[in-house]
């Protein structure tokens, strides 16, 4: 109950409306308790799935979590300010945090001009990590389904969203120590490993023929290409349109 409590008061501290810069809560105030920290760091510790942890970078990290009005007294504020995102699985998911050399995207630009078009504005969703196929995870901020902060998978097999049923601490849990493997056990290919930990953070793979068709079931018979995550995201956009 105090997680889904805690998480609610997250839904609420993002999606609260803000017209003006001055009006959004200060670094200081956001970072007056960092016990998420703490809490973090001895998690990826503990983890079950390869886990690392990207340096943040001081005045970046300060600006992505100003931008996003979360406390780094929750998971998310923490990844944010005090990391410059996390890779799983050798760089299979990525979550954001405020962007590092591997993973130049920090949480709140890669949603700009995406789910909303000023810092402080309500967005329907807010994307919170990625994956290596181009698959996007993002919290419900309402537009997604009724179950509010719950996290949402738009899977590029489908080109839908998927509810994980699991909030924010849920889904870091599942991405630290659950089974990878199974979910993604139709879309791993031999060597996987070696080709994602070569492919930089804002980077994916592109198949042909589309996951999301029908000659696009057996990767045995699927070709790869690697692309921009930038690209990727426009090309998903643009296919999710002409497929409803």
């Amino acid at each position: 109950m105090k997680k889904q409590l805690l998480f609610l008061f997250i839904i609420i501290s993002i999606c609260k409306n803000s017209s003006a810069q001055n009006q959004l809560r200060s670094i200081e105030e956001l970072t007056k308790d960092t016990s998420g920290w703490g809490i973090l760091k001895s998690e990826v510790n503990a983890a079950n799935n390869k886990c690392e942890i990207l340096p943040a970078k001081v005045e970046q990290a300060k600006q992505a979590l100003q931008q996003t009005q979360v406390t780094t007294h929750s998971i998310m504020g923490a990844l944010i300010y005090f990391t410059g995102g996390i890779l799983i699985d050798n760089g299979w998911i990525r979550l954001l945090g405020s962007g590092s050399d591997k993973l130049s995207r920090s949480l709140p630009g890669w949603n700009k001009g995406k789910t909303f078009k000023e810092y402080g504005e309500s967005p329907g969703y807010l994307f919170i990590g990625d994956d290596a196929i181009g698959g996007f995870f993002a919290i419900n901020g309402g537009t997604l389904g009724t179950d509010l902060g719950n996290i949402y998978y738009l899977a590029p097999e489908t080109l839908k969203w998927q509810s994980l049923n699991m909030g924010y601490y849920d889904f870091f849990q599942f991405c630290l120590n659950g089974d990878l493997n199974t979910f993604y056990k139709k879309y791993r290919w031999k060597n996987w490993e070696k080709d994602i930990s070569k492919l930089n953070g804002d980077k994916v793979y592109n198949f042909y023929p589309y996951l999301w068709s029908a000659e696009g079931q057996d990767m045995k018979k699927i070709f790869r290409n690697i692309v921009s995550i930038e690209e990727q995201y426009n090309f998903n956009i643009e296919a999710m349109k002409k497929i409803k």
